[in-house]
């Protein structure tokens, strides 16, 4: 259902190996399993009970967890 709110596509990934920070755009209709660090280069993965990098990663849930 939705409420009327605005997703947020946008969301900053912190790699937890050296700390870098970029901002990505997140995909509306996807879950994301992997990606490239762009610091160090090492390729980050979903944690367990996580749908996708970016609600591993980031400061907000991927867009289809943002109305759960």
């Amino acid at each position: 259902m939705h409420t009327g709110q605005m997703v947020m596509v946008e969301a900053t990934i912190t790699c937890p190996e050296c700390g870098a920070t970029a901002l990505e755009t997140m995909p509306t209709n996807a879950c994301v399993f992997f990606y490239d660090c762009k610091g160090c280069g090492v390729t980050l993965r979903p944690l367990p009970g996580d749908c996708c990098v970016f609600c591993s990663y980031s400061e907000r849930a991927c867009p289809p967890k943002q109305f759960c």
